[in-house]
């Protein structure tokens, strides 16, 4: 699989958590914060991926 197309997927599931923090943080911030931080995680791999 080229690094691009797994680079782009990367960044959409951040995106999908990003849009989860944001439903979540009224009611679970604990559970925001978990989701934010594995957004952090996607596209930093995503970034590594591409550097690579």
């Amino acid at each position: 699989m080229p690094k691009e197309i797994v680079a782009v997927l990367l960044l959409t599931l951040a995106g999908f958590l990003v849009g989860g923090v944001y439903s979540t943080w009224k009611s679970m911030k604990f559970m925001a914060m978990l989701l934010a931080a594995a957004a952090v995680i996607a596209v930093g791999g995503a970034v590594v991926w591409l550097t690579s």
